[in-house]
This record gives C-alpha cells, sequence and structure tokens, in this order.
C-alpha cells in the first residue's frame, strides 16, 4: 500500500524537483513519531492477537461493569433501608415521606436502568434515568462538592455516554439503510465527551493521597494514557493500558472483603471499588468501539 500512494513504485524518492541531487536522508530517516507509532502498532497487534479469544464479550462485559455500581447501590439501599432514612431525616433534614419516596426511587432506576442496559432494550432511556440517579444522590447525600465524589461521577458519566454511543453504533447496522446524519453526528459527540469525561477518575487519584515513588511512576503513566485517550491518539492502546492500572489500583486500595464488617471504612471501600468497575467498563467499550471520528486516529486514516 505504501508503494501505491507513495513515490517508491515510480522511483521518484530520491528526486529534486528543481533538477539538483536528491537527499536519500530526507526519505529513509523516520521521525521519532513515526517511530512511536511503528512501535505503538506493534503492541496493539499484540495486544490484539491474544484478546481475540474474549473480544466477542467484551462489550457485554462492559455494559455489565458500567451498571455493576448501581447494581450494589440499590442492594445496598435495601440492605440498609433504616440507616439510609435515619441518615436522610435526621442529617439531611429532607422530610420522612419524601426520604421514603427517594429511597424507592433510586431503587427501581437503578435495577431497572441496569437491566435495560445490560439487555441493550431502550438503552437511550436507561442512560437518562442512571444520568438522573446520580444527580439526584449527589444533592440528597449532600456530596455535590466533594471533589473525589465529583470527580468520580464524572467517569461514570463519561462511562454511560459510552454506552449510549455504543447503542447508536449497533442501530446503524442494524436497521436497513444508511444512518441519518444527525445520529452520526450526535454519535461523534458522544462519543468524544464519553471519553474527555472518563478520565477525571485518574485525575482525582493524581491529586489525592500520599505521594511515594510508586505513585509517581503510576501517576505518569496513568497521566500520559489519559491524554492519549482524550485526543484519541493509540486510543484503544492507551485504554486498555488504564484498565490494567485502575483494575490493580482497585485490587490493592479498596479490598473491602479484607475489613471487618463493622469496619467504618468498608461501606466506603465498596462504593469505591464498585465505582472504579464501571469507569473500567465504560474504557472496554472504547476499546471495542474505538475513539470515534473527532480523535487523532481516525484522523490519520483520511490522511
Amino acid at each position: 500500500m505504501a508503494q501505491i500512494r507513495g513515490t517508491a513504485g515510480y522511483h521518484l524518492g530520491h528526486q529534486n524537483p528543481f533538477g539538483g541531487p536528491g537527499r536519500p536522508d530526507a526519505t529513509n530517516d523516520p521521525s521519532p513519531l513515526d517511530a512511536i507509532r511503528e512501535q505503538t502498532s506493534k503492541i496493539e497487534d499484540w495486544l490484539d492477537t491474544i484478546s481475540d479469544p474474549v473480544k466477542p464479550y467484551l462489550p457485554a462485559i462492559g455494559r455489565f461493569l458500567i451498571v455493576v455500581t448501581f447494581l450494589e447501590d440499590a442492594l445496598r439501599i435495601i440492605t440498609q433501608w433504616s440507616d439510609q432514612l435515619l441518615y436522610l431525616h435526621d442529617y439531611r433534614h429532607i422530610p420522612s415521606g419524601l426520604t421514603h419516596l427517594f429511597l424507592l426511587g433510586n431503587v427501581f432506576a437503578m435495577t431497572v436502568s441496569s437491566i435495560m442496559i445490560i439487555i441493550r432494550k431502550h438503552t437511550d432511556y436507561a442512560v437518562a434515568g442512571l444520568l438522573a440517579v446520580v444527580v439526584t444522590q449527589a444533592f440528597g447525600y449532600g456530596l455535590i462538592f466533594d471533589l473525589n465524589f465529583f470527580l468520580r461521577n464524572l467517569s461514570v458519566v463519561g462511562g454511560l455516554l459510552m454506552v449510549l454511543s455504543d447503542s447508536w453504533v449497533r442501530k446503524r447496522f442494524v436497521g436497513a439503510g444508511l444512518p441519518h446524519i444527525d445520529d452520526k453526528d450526535k454519535k461523534m459527540y458522544f462519543q468524544l465527551a464519553g471519553r474527555v469525561l472518563l478520565i477525571f477518575l485518574f485525575v482525582g487519584f493524581i491529586f489525592s493521597g500520599d505521594w511515594s515513588f510508586g505513585r509517581v511512576l503510576v501517576s505518569i503513566v496513568g497521566f500520559i494514557a489519559c491524554v492519549m485517550v482524550v485526543v484519541g491518539f493509540k486510543a484503544k492502546w492507551s485504554a486498555t493500558i488504564l484498565v490494567v492500572l485502575l483494575s490493580i489500583f482497585n485490587v490493592l486500595v479498596n479490598n473491602f472483603w479484607t475489613l471487618h464488617k463493622n469496619h467504618p471504612h468498608k461501606d466506603f471501600a465498596k462504593y469505591d471499588f464498585f465505582q472504579i468497575l464501571s469507569i473500567v467498563g465504560g474504557l472496554l467499550l472504547l476499546v471495542t468501539s474505538g475513539p470515534g471520528q473527532f480523535s487523532v486516529d481516525e484522523k490519520k486514516k483520511v490522511y
């Protein structure tokens, strides 16, 4: 393909357009960016090879992981019903009747919307329902100004937007005829917004906690991968790196199963664990569906 599109097939690579001698080093020396692309392409090919057996199942796994935090939250509300009512009434000063409606509405919306996303039915309405849950819980529990909560939930929202764009991609192939231009534009914008929002969890990780050599190293690698995800340069490869880093971090730091059932931080660790699983699910959808039209990867295909 390079010989067809380039000058090698016509022996024009060393000719000077002004009649002078050509410069052989002008075409033989690759730029640093080309060298990086060549190496990352090899890594991508290797990752594709080892992931072939599970690749057909990644979209389903990604969708399940994205909603798993909502399913866990619904189960926690049911099992801690009296504690939830007490907190909302005594600490948030919400009237008793509204506390019951608030909790029932959240449990219903999270359960039904999560199931709809898993089985890929009415995904638009399901994503809207979970987005409403994120907003109402932020205000209901008084966490809207908590920076870590805000950044984590931005990443969860990014995962939900990836679910939405993935459903539009699949509709394009299921329906007859060509897709409407409006649907194509929506998909591109939502893929871009999803990519940008997914990385906010890692931003929160970088700026919180005690610093150590390992933390600095992970932060540097993760920051580079986040930038690559946002601009869409080798997005699948960089998203895979973030999946690995977040999974290791999640198991080592949010290991709630090692804490005693009465430990004060057990619920917080469990909440963080499942939220990170949701963001990992969004990154898996990015790996399977690609970064979309607004990305360096897609622009390279055009040029």
